[in-house]
């Protein structure tokens, strides 16, 4: 069973452990496993000095959960054919991605993955992710092109969980996760930390499982992802996995719908079915935890 929204922070006797990463030498000493296709095992903090990262996210690792599943987080990706000739107007993007600025390769990988402006190739998309990946992993989290750098991760992570037809790029879970948890625990991704948990709840979730998948979306709640709300929402008004605290279920449902994009109807249903099912206490208790929380007052 999952654990109630005010669980603990630290982790039951034996089960993860904290990573200190905060040194520049404990940074290339990760992008160095990364990069030559070591595997990181989950006590790899004991080779670690440095001091730890400190806030909500100091006590997630960034190693794999599962020891001895986990491949290196960046392998050699797989090649891509020579591009076509590019439209003029995208050299100078394209020069400077080639020079290695990762602004240009994050937007050209987008470009490429929506068919924004250009033909959709996934493939293309995928080299300029990786390449931001490879080459900045150890950066500082505190950098200006950290968050590029993290949401190149999790970008991989979604395209390793499907993988892309007709490529070398095939589904494998496991890495996905190990993307994901990078960038959830090393730069503190919100996006990814709501997709790993979504990794944790989404299949069949053992206890220690679905512990894991609580705490890492409790972190992406408090940074205001709205999927990661919505999800908890639901989690605490079903009463899935944990006792059931409709009231503050129903508050995060309404946070969630409040931010939704029009494509996330799952997000309206899920606070259109919790409005009906509530009671007029539930209502009111979730308005008035509502009215808390944009005060700041996250209790």
């Amino acid at each position: 069973m999952l654990v109630p929204f005010g669980f603990r922070s630290s982790c039951d006797e034996g089960a993860e452990m904290i990573h200190e990463v905060g040194k520049p030498g404990t940074r290339r000493l990760i992008a160095v496993a990364l990069i030559t296709g070591a595997a990181i095992a989950a006590n790899v903090a004991n080779a670690f000095e440095g001091n730890p990262v400190t806030g909500p996210d100091a006590a997630l690792p960034i190693a794999s959960p599962h020891p001895g599943t986990a491949p290196a987080l960046k392998k050699a990706t797989p090649p891509v054919a020579a591009a076509a000739a590019i439209n003029p107007s995208l050299s100078a993007l394209q020069y400077a991605a080639e020079d290695g600025h990762p602004v240009a390769q994050w937007k050209l990988g987008q470009m490429y993955a929506a068919g924004d402006g250009v033909a959709q190739d996934n493939m293309r998309a995928f080299e300029y992710f990786s390449r931001i990946a490879s080459a900045h992993a150890e950066d500082n989290p505190a950098a200006p092109q950290a968050s590029i750098v993290a949401r190149a991760f999790v970008a991989l992570g979604r395209y390793y969980l499907d993988g892309i037809p007709n490529s070398k790029v095939v589904a494998d879970p496991d890495r996905a996760r190990e993307m994901f948890h990078y960038a959830a625990s090393y730069f503190g991704n919100a996006d990814a930390q709501y997709n790993l948990a979504r990794l944790f709840l989404d299949n069949s979730a053992s206890p220690r499982e679905a512990k894991s998948g609580v705490r890492w979306l409790s972190l992406a709640v408090q940074k205001n992802h709205y999927q990661a709300q919505a999800l908890m929402g639901q989690l605490m008004f079903n009463g899935d996995y944990l006792p059931r605290q409709a009231a503050r279920g129903l508050m995060y449902l309404t946070l969630a719908r409040d931010s939704a994009a029009p494509g996330d109807t799952w997000i309206r249903e899920s606070y259109s079915n919790a409005m009906k099912k509530a009671s007029e206490n539930d209502r009111t208790m979730a308005l008035q935890m509502l009215e808390r929380w944009v005060r700041g007052q996250r209790d």
